[in-house]
């Protein structure tokens, strides 16, 4: 057999690296599904976002700083994984495909940021805009557009198209990477993210499909599994690192 992939030496204390590396392995999926949760609860998030904009704005204003406060929040979680794949790929040698998967992981996190952050400082004013009552049929109408042209090209195109797509590139070099036997983590823990990974990238074409509103429906209804089986992949890895 031929050599191995090529692999950096570790910096002395790089097990301080792969500590690193599990922690946030650890704190970014529970981070992710705790604030999802919140949203979920208080504004019936993802499923809101299939609702007419009047109905979207107006729930959101009613939830005043503190929804805004979730959001920040969730947003976070993409700083957090952006984070974890670079200190992973460093842990794991940063060698072979492993600078290339930690420069799509850091864009996986940004994209998320990008596609989140327009709840922190579009939609509040658009919320309070459409809830004017001064405000004419004609500027409530430019306020709806304005939503459903972000929503679109924030949240769809960059946010959820992007991201799944990004994710799970990430995800399958990753894995590939340690099912090639990259210490110190376990061969057999690569397959799932490749596994994963792959139905990602695949679900990414979800509002691809023929029909605009709802895209192809499989893919919508695999994706939040797909997500759950995802956070536990990195749970695992992040606590392997750490044990």
């Amino acid at each position: 057999m031929g050599p191995g992939p090529i692999r950096f030496a570790r910096p002395h204390g790089g097990l301080n690296v792969e500590v690193a590396a599990g922690i946030l392995l650890v704190i970014a999926p529970l981070w992710f599904n705790a604030t999802f949760t919140l949203l979920a609860k208080r504004f019936d998030y993802p499923d809101i976002l299939r609702r007419p904009t009047e109905e979207i704005l107006e729930r959101f204003r009613a939830g005043g700083a503190s929804l805004i406060l979730t959001w920040w929040a969730f947003m976070l979680s993409g700083f957090l994984f952006v984070g974890a794949a670079v200190l992973l790929s460093q842990a794991l040698g940063f060698g072979g495909i492993l600078p290339v998967a930690a420069t799509i992981g850091v864009l996986a996190g940004l994209v998320q940021v990008l596609g989140l952050i327009r709840w922190i400082y579009l939609v509040p004013s658009l919320a309070r805009s459409h809830a004017d009552r001064d405000a004419t049929p004609t500027q409530l109408e430019a306020t709806a557009a304005i939503f459903r042209a972000f929503h679109q090209y924030l949240g769809v195109g960059v946010g959820e198209h992007l991201g799944y797509l990004l994710t799970g590139v990430w995800s399958i070099l990753v894995g590939i990477d340690i099912a090639l036997g990259s210490p110190p983590l376990p061969d057999w823990l690569g397959w799932p993210g490749v596994v994963i990974g792959a139905g990602l990238a695949v679900s990414s074409a979800e509002f691809l499909g023929p029909n605009e509103e709802r895209g192809w429906a499989l893919a919508g209804a695999v994706v939040p599994v797909l997500y759950i089986a995802w956070s536990i992949w990195l749970l695992a890895m992040g606590i392997a690192l750490i044990m």
